[in-house]
């Protein structure tokens, strides 16, 4: 096995020990009182957003007919996409936080009940009608940790919705659960491999990400063939990339193949397949705990570093592990399982405040306190090697 892809898999095991810790401690603390079968799964939701609007949410099916799929080579590559935007538009369901067999999938990884994870309660509407606005709207593409679903990155992007960004989390088929329109559910068939390239992965995603921008802002924009009936308007000149773990590695790759994404955040993901590319627009790296500090355990992230030629900050918060900046923050806790030393909640409050200053500060020319040393933000530490 690559040393590479030895460690990227180890990083996907990590997951059942970090943000997989909470839900394996379910699992046992419900089979240890009255049988997992016969026990009520906690109800459990993702905090409400802090912005001035109301979100809504929809799901794109988007097929790359240019483009075979690296896993499943005698296939198109084939994406799901759900996208979060304001509304004024409050009756009506909230969206599921992910399909009953992403969840059985996705809980069988963490040896968690997947309508545990099925069940969670979400803040947006779904297919609400989009916010009547005069300008077009900034677009915040994210991309979620290897064997992820996007769903995991729920909070974070309807934190972005309501503060005025059109959000847009790719599910790169083959790489976690993804339900399709048609009733299929894909695995994530690059989680059973034991030699997996990750130097064909990150191009890969970032290669997804190029192509959801395309569907997004192209001429012949994805809303015409879609099922929901409205179209979002996305300033073109106004996109930021980021994503969790491999996710921003990846969000790395896309803004240095493609010069279109403005800005970019990697969330305590290791930089594979990282010379040698530079970055001449922003970039912020987050980590977790130690893993990603200045030394740490990770000496991609001090490579990437000096290969940051524009506005750049690396922030560690203090009390977190992989998953912490995640929906795994917040739900742990509310379970009464976070296994971080850090509050689950206060967890994502800085995730929601660090990302949003960021978008903020070079998608609007908006001043960002948070991104600066300052008494408000104890936990975080910037490293400046």
């Amino acid at each position: 096995m690559r040393r590479h892809a030895k460690r990227l898999l180890l990083g996907a095991t990590a997951l059942a020990v970090t943000a997989g810790a909470t839900a394996a401690a379910i699992s046992t603390a419900q089979a240890e009182t009255t049988g997992l079968a016969e026990t009520a799964a906690p109800a459990l939701a993702i905090p409400e957003p802090g912005g001035a609007f109301d979100t809504g949410t929809t799901q794109l099916h988007l097929v790359d007919e240019d483009r075979p799929d690296v896993w499943v080579p005698e296939e198109d590559r084939e994406l799901m996409v759900t996208m979060w935007y304001p509304t004024a538009e409050t009756e009506g369901a909230t969206a599921p936080y992910m399909t009953a067999e992403e969840g059985a999938l996705f809980g069988a990884q963490l040896q968690l009940p997947g309508e545990l994870l099925a069940s969670v309660e979400t803040n947006s509407v779904a297919d609400a009608e989009p916010l009547a606005d005069d300008g077009a709207l900034p677009l915040v593409v994210l991309s979620p940790g290897f064997s992820f679903p996007r769903a995991t990155l729920t909070g974070m992007a309807e934190e972005l919705a309501s503060q005025g960004y059109a959000v847009a989390a790719v599910g790169h088929n083959y790489e976690a659960p993804i339900t399709f329109p048609d009733g299929r559910t894909t695995e994530c068939l690059t989680c059973q491999h034991e030699d997996l390239d990750v130097e064909s992965l990150v191009p890969n995603r970032a290669e997804d990400l190029s192509f959801v921008l395309d569907e997004l802002t192209g001429d012949d924009a994805a809303w015409e063939d879609a099922d929901f009936p409205y179209e979002l308007s996305i300033d073109a000149d106004r996109i930021a990339v980021g994503g969790h773990s491999i996710g921003g590695a990846s969000s790395h790759r896309a803004m240095h193949d493609d010069e279109r994404f403005d800005a970019g955040f990697n969330l305590d993901g290791t930089f594979f397949a990282l010379d040698p590319h530079k970055l001449d627009r922003p970039f912020m790296m987050v980590g977790g705990g130690d893993d990603h500090g200045s030394p740490g355990q990770d000496k991609t992230w001090d490579k990437a570093w000096k290969k940051l030629d524009d506005w750049k900050r690396w922030i560690t918060v203090t009390g977190t592990t992989h998953s912490s900046m995640t929906d795994f923050g917040p739900l742990g806790e509310q379970a009464g399982l976070n296994q971080d030393d850090l509050d689950g909640n206060r967890s994502n409050e800085i995730a929601r405040a660090l990302v949003t200053g960021f978008v903020d500060a070079h998608l609007r020319g908006e001043e960002a306190p948070v991104l600066d040393p300052n008494a408000d933000w104890p936990e975080l530490v910037f490293h400046n090697p």
